[in-house]
């Protein structure tokens, strides 16, 4: 009997919308083994990219998800010239950033990084499901301490928080996910984060 393990794999990653985990596909393949699973998902992950197809397989958030390969962005520009893409603000990308990096916090720690009133940002940011309440500072009041979501995961490519990548190469990587177009401020944000040490001490 053939082996379509593969294609079967290949049929779950295209048609979900979403990263799929692992447990999720070793169940789909009738409880096939998790290494087993992650073995068949690699060697079609390396199939693709030898044979230099338009279609890659990435682990993200989680999850493992269809893409297409980032040489032919500039050919996918021209597809969907003329989609309205809804991008960050300049005051979101350095507030998410700033999230991401030093999560958690505060939304008080948050305004002192950026020296701004950052109400309005930070309902854009809940909005769009790219931060969250992460819990509670345990301080005078019990302030909300805010960290990414998973979709921040999905929306950047990212497998966890751990492959984020250095401040300055945050907003190309947000550029080229279609989510800003603006270069980020790394050195305001490096500044802020001493003034954070700082009050903390």
């Amino acid at each position: 009997m053939q082996d379509n393990r593969k294609s079967v794999i290949e049929a779950l990653l295209l048609a979900s919308e979403k990263p799929l985990p692992l447990e999720q596909i070793r169940l789909a393949l009738d409880d096939l083994d998790a290494n087993e699973t992650r073995k068949l998902i690699e060697e079609l992950k390396s199939e693709f990219e030898q044979a230099g197809r338009g279609i890659r397989i990435a682990e993200i958030a989680g999850g493992f998800q269809m893409s297409t390969a980032a040489e032919f962005a500039p050919f996918l520009k021209k597809l969907f010239k003329g989609r309205h893409i809804e991008r960050l603000s300049k005051p979101a990308l350095e507030t998410l950033a700033i999230i991401a990096y030093k999560q958690p916090l505060t939304r008080n720690e948050i305004e002192l990084l950026r020296n701004v009133n950052v109400d309005g940002v930070m309902k854009s940011l809940l909005d769009k499901n790219l931060i969250r309440i992460a819990g509670r500072k345990k301080a005078p009041g019990r302030p909300c301490v805010y960290g990414t979501t998973r979709q921040f995961l999905e929306h950047f490519g990212l497998k966890s928080l751990e492959d984020l990548p250095k401040i300055e190469e945050f907003a190309a990587m947000a550029q080229k996910n279609d989510l800003v177009d603006i270069e980020l401020e790394e050195e305001k944000i490096a500044e802020g984060s001493n003034e954070l040490e700082k009050t903390a001490q």
